[in-house]
């Protein structure tokens, strides 16, 4: 029996889609497709202190002047350690005006400043004393510490390596397993970030005046190694 014309248009219809489910198959003949995780890690070499300014007054002036105050103590702080000021980086500066809303009229009742100030610190041994005396001179509500590498972009590219080093594993093992080598790279695309480990350093721990026997807080502590992560997607020519 000969098949309806509507068979054939329906048989037709598949047979169409299924030519056009991987239409790419053809470009990527003779090629493999690969994925890979690296990484790399080390113990950081600089430590970034940030922590925040604030000033409040009646005027702007005087919350100028108070913000000027605390700034001029961070740097006593800064010179006291050993650390220039002008090391430090101040990353937003802002003030603003503030508002009775209680009030029907939202009468100004004053100004804030505020800046955010952060610091790189080599010797980790100075983050203690550094953040306790930020704390007690009261310029600020508290401090965090990141740990990072100075030189992180050189991480990264090492983290690079070791994902096209198993990215090639992972090809040359499956083109073996074929009966087939693998050739020249033909594509590939990268990926790679940094572990961040922020600590936190309370205003309420480090108000606590230490005594000059005492350890600063972070003394018993030992960083955390930065990991630095990289994924490779790779396509590699077939022998």
């Amino acid at each position: 029996m000969k098949p309806k014309l509507s068979s054939l248009v329906l048989l037709l219809s598949a047979t169409l889609a299924l030519g056009q489910e991987h239409p790419a198959v053809a470009a990527q003949a003779n090629t493999v497709s690969v994925s890979a995780d690296g990484k790399f890690e080390a113990p950081p070499d600089t430590a970034v202190v940030q922590f925040n300014i604030s000033a409040q007054a009646g005027t702007a002036k005087e919350a100028n002047e108070q913000a000027s105050k605390a700034e001029e103590r961070t740097r006593e702080i800064l010179r006291g350690n050993g650390l220039q000021p002008e090391a430090a980086e101040i990353g937003y500066y802002s003030i603003q005006p503030r508002y009775d809303w209680k009030n029907p009229t939202h009468k100004l009742i004053g100004y804030d400043v505020s800046a955010n100030v952060s610091v790189k610190v080599k010797d980790f041994s100075k983050i203690g004393p550094i953040t306790q005396q930020i704390a007690d001179s009261a310029v600020t509500e508290g401090a965090s510490v990141n740990y990072t590498l100075e030189n992180i972009d050189g991480a990264k590219n090492k983290a690079i390596e070791d994902a096209y080093r198993r990215a090639r594993i992972s090809a040359e093992t499956l083109a073996r397993a074929s009966g087939r080598a693998v050739g020249a790279l033909s594509y590939a695309s990268v990926d790679a970030f940094e572990n961040i480990r922020p600590m936190p350093v309370p205003r309420s721990m480090a108000m606590q005046r230490v005594q000059a026997e005492a350890a600063p807080p972070t003394q018993e502590f030992t960083p955390g190694n930065i990991t630095v992560n990289a994924r490779v997607n790779a396509v590699f020519e077939l022998k």
